[in-house]
């Protein structure tokens, strides 16, 4: 019997020597995802860690990782068997911040200014319940259906929807949530918030602040190439800079998102490697390199800050919504938007009513049909920041639709010729879960 456990111990021991070995690159990366994701599940989402664990964090070798959280200082703390302590700090209106290496929570000072003031109108313009509506052109039994068919069975681990709310013609028809989910909870849209960061530019050259084909867009690229840049190449993602977007490697998305201090940074000092216009790449520091160039035109820091919500989330009733930023304070735009999926659609709804909110002109109506327009060798899967499918991905649903897409099959889906926008949110994306069977299978029922 002790030698059967002395074995067991030395084969566990190795096991576990393999994998700190085999992963040791990868140390701070995995403890920064860990701690950054427990830290704002936690304080953003109100969840709990054993929920945490169990769904967002349930993949090797992130799994390995002891989470602490401190609620009292509203931070965690995360290692891999003991090794790499990496700390998540939450600051209100900032969401949850990585510390770097010898800094603390004292020099995060900045909070963005919110508009809370309740709206008495019905939903989408209001915070009061939406008027009972019943369209005779809607079959609710195929709706039903289709919702349903987007959600596991009892026991199920496969399709990991966790929302699912179908708006037509202002109206919610369909709102389906999984266990441990309802209409308040705030939930990450990881890349969706890339669409926002678009809005925002749309935002800014409306009001004549910026344009899209200016160029010279930071000092650092003024005596080489990338001078020649445009704002538009950077928003439809054919910039030519070299970025590596791998998620399962040490690469530039994950040094940045889980590293670096000061996000933008990163892609801002890339080489180029390609003529602008010529080669697509898909890139969140391009992206945070938006966000920067956002930055670059307020007086300061705060005033960035307060742009975003002032002039178009909280405008369009978006109050849930928390876009965190970095250590520097910059708006992470590639990847940490929260918000409840009604508030998720409301935006949908900005793009379907093409700019105009309530009747007011929030973008213009050619800055929508610049964001559907395909990006030049996209194959027309992309325009600027949203995804499209102008090429036909989806085969039996409408050319029309765009949409803003996350890790993990988030989206949000805008249909103008079904007047009808579609939010999802789970855990898995193709082919774990088939978008073009859930979405046409929704539409169907709409005569």
């Amino acid at each position: 019997m002790k030698t059967a456990l002395k074995i067991t111990g030395i084969l566990l021991l190795i096991i576990l020597s393999f994998v700190v070995y085999t992963n040791y690159p990868k140390l701070d990366i995995i403890t920064g995802f860990a701690s950054k994701n427990v830290c704002s599940c936690t304080f953003i989402a109100q969840r709990d860690l054993t929920s945490i664990e169990s769904q967002d964090n349930d993949f090797s070798p992130v799994f390995y990782t002891k989470n602490n959280i401190n609620y009292k200082n509203k931070s965690v703390t995360s290692t891999l068997f003991g090794l790499n302590p990496r700390t998540a700090v939450y600051k209100e209106g900032l969401g949850c911040i990585l510390l770097p290496e010898n800094s603390s929570a004292q020099q995060i000072s900045l909070k963005p200014k919110r508009n809370f003031k309740p709206n008495t109108a019905p939903f989408p313009y209001g915070d009061e319940a939406q008027k009972d509506t019943i369209f005779k052109n809607i079959d609710y039994k195929q709706l039903d259906k289709a919702v349903n068919n987007a959600f596991d069975a009892p026991n199920e681990k496969q399709k990991r929807t966790r929302a699912l709310l179908v708006i037509y013609k202002d109206h919610i028809i369909a709102e389906k949530y999984a266990d441990g989910f309802n209409k308040d909870t705030k939930i990450l849209g990881w890349s969706m918030t890339k669409s926002i960061t678009s809005a925002i530019v749309g935002v800014l050259e409306k009001q004549g602040k910026v344009n899209r084909n200016q160029f010279h867009l930071f000092k650092s690229w003024d005596e080489d190439q990338r001078a020649e840049i445009t704002l538009n190449n950077l928003l439809q993602m054919n910039s030519g800079l070299e970025w590596t977007e791998d998620y399962n490697a040490i690469s530039d998305v994950t040094k940045m998102l889980y590293q670096a201090p000061d996000m933008p940074k990163i892609q801002l000092e890339k080489p180029l490697i390609n003529k602008p216009n010529q080669h697509w790449n898909y890139s969140s520091g391009t992206t945070n390199l938006i966000s920067a160039f956002i930055a670059n035109q307020f007086k300061n820091k705060q005033d960035y800050l307060d742009f975003w919500y002032t002039e178009l989330i909280d405008k369009i009733g978006m109050h849930s919504m928390v876009i965190e930023t970095d250590f520097e304070a910059n708006f992470i735009g590639s990847s940490y938007g929260w918000a409840t999926a009604r508030d998720w659609s409301k935006f949908g709804l900005l793009y379907l009513h093409n700019g105009i909110w309530n009747g007011e002109e929030i973008l213009t109506k050619a800055w929508i049909n610049y964001t559907t327009t395909p990006t030049n060798t996209s194959d027309g899967i992309y325009g600027a920041q949203f995804w499209l499918n102008a090429g036909g991905q989806f085969p039996d649903l409408p050319k029309d639709l765009y949409s803003c897409n996350g890790f993990q099959g988030q989206k949000v889906s805008i249909i103008p010729s079904k007047e009808t926008v579609i939010v999802r949110f789970g855990l898995t994306e193709a082919p774990e879960f088939d978008f073009n069977v859930m979405l046409s299978g929704i539409l169907k029922a709409i005569k």
